[in-house]
């Protein structure tokens, strides 16, 4: 089948926000507290401590949005070209393995031996991908089965789990500190370092080598995320099917709507909270229902409209998404220490010292695009 412009632009959309982190806009905006737009600017470029959604929480669910769309795409191809399920069984876990692999090794950067972490996005998506390259030989009742059967399994295991009591020094299980986001009630359960996901990695990741004991993320992740996450592939399945037919913007608008009325319903119902770090069903309906909506505008806009000029960029980066994404990690240290070396620090604080580190990540994000969009003329794509 012909590729969809609009889930590349989606892809590179994804991407660049990736690549804007480089600017260190979070942390320009502390500069500013008086400024609404830096406030603006430094929401949306951070993850939010613990509770709600700003745009950049959106990027690892479009990710793995994507990769369920996108699974429906490459599996019709490799049909129509005859290839073996046998075959596609075993690419599909070749790629799985790869992501799980690359996660780690981006993880394991700048320390003295492996990490062996299963938080890190293209980790999470890895070890949930056999089970959506699986769902996506099924019908939809099938696959709307398995995504309800997980959202309620993984908040069984965090309600099932009793609460635990705040810790006595919190500073030795990684809470940040002054943190000041702890549930009370039945939501406790998804606190901070004191749910299910973080007792199942004080096991499972004291069971790998390490440099120190795991006491827990900073942020607050868990591996269990990735049964939900597979919740989000499987929406990504979905879209990917309807985007195969004919007049669906209404159906993903729908789809939209109603998931973020239902993530907030579970919320404020006491049901479940919206929290990202840990990808509570709750989450899983916002994020889905984000991800349906701005689908929904770029299919309508790019493949309807044809409006398709402006996209280029985005087009060339989301045809490969995975180079600049591991371009961006593994790059970002080497292009800062050498521009300040080659160029001199001075240069870069011509708007002020505040400004400093958006100076340097524009010039580190040029970079990488160009890079990129090199790549993009000359057909060389990294894929797995």
């Amino acid at each position: 089948m012909p590729r969809l412009s609009s889930l590349d632009v989606y892809r590179g959309l994804v991407m660049f926000l990736v690549g804007m982190r480089l600017l260190e806009l979070d942390e320009v905006a502390l500069h500013f507290p008086d400024s609404a737009l830096w406030r603006f600017i430094g929401f949306h470029s951070s993850h939010v401590p613990w509770v709600g959604c700003s745009l950049n929480d959106l990027i690892h669910p479009s990710f793995a949005f994507l990769t369920g769309a996108s699974l429906v795409f490459s599996v019709t191809s490799r049909v129509s070209k005859g290839q073996s399920k046998l075959s596609m069984t075993a690419h599909a876990l070749w790629r799985a393995t790869a992501l799980i692999l690359l996660g780690i090794f981006l993880r394991s950067q700048g320390r003295p031996m492996t990490n062996w972490t299963f938080d890190e996005t293209l980790t999470q998506t890895g070890l949930g991908y056999m089970c959506v390259f699986a769902l996506a030989f099924c019908g939809s009742p099938t696959r709307w089965f398995w995504f309800a059967g997980l959202l309620i399994t993984h908040w069984l295991i965090y309600v099932c789990y009793p609460l635990l009591p705040p810790h006595a020094d919190p500073s030795v299980f990684n809470i940040p500190e002054g943190w000041k986001h702890d549930f009370e009630g039945f939501f406790a359960h998804w606190n901070h370092n004191r749910n299910a996901g973080w007792v199942f990695d004080r096991w499972l990741l004291n069971e790998f080598p390490r440099s120190r004991p795991y006491v827990g993320y900073l942020g607050g992740y868990a591996t269990l995320n990735f049964i939900p996450t597979i919740a989000t592939m499987i929406l990504g399945l979905m879209a990917g099917t309807w985007l195969k037919q004919a007049a669906i913007t209404r159906r993903l608008l729908v789809f939209g709507l109603a998931f973020i009325a239902t993530s907030l319903a579970l919320h404020f119902a006491g049901i479940c909270p919206i929290v990202k770090h840990l990808w509570t069903p709750a989450w899983v309906f916002l994020s889905g229902g984000c991800c349906f909506l701005i689908l929904a505008a770029l299919h309508h806009i790019i493949d309807v409209r044809l409006w398709r000029r402006w996209s280029w960029l985005f087009v060339a980066i989301g045809m490969n998404s995975l180079a600049f994404y591991l371009l961006r990690h593994l790059l970002e240290d080497f292009l800062h220490e050498n521009l300040e070396r080659h160029l001199g620090a001075q240069i870069f604080q011509t708007f002020g010292a505040e400004l400093q580190p958006v100076m340097i990540g524009s010039c580190s994000l040029i970079i990488l695009l160009g890079i990129v969009l090199a790549m993009h003329r000359r057909k060389f794509y990294f894929r797995l």
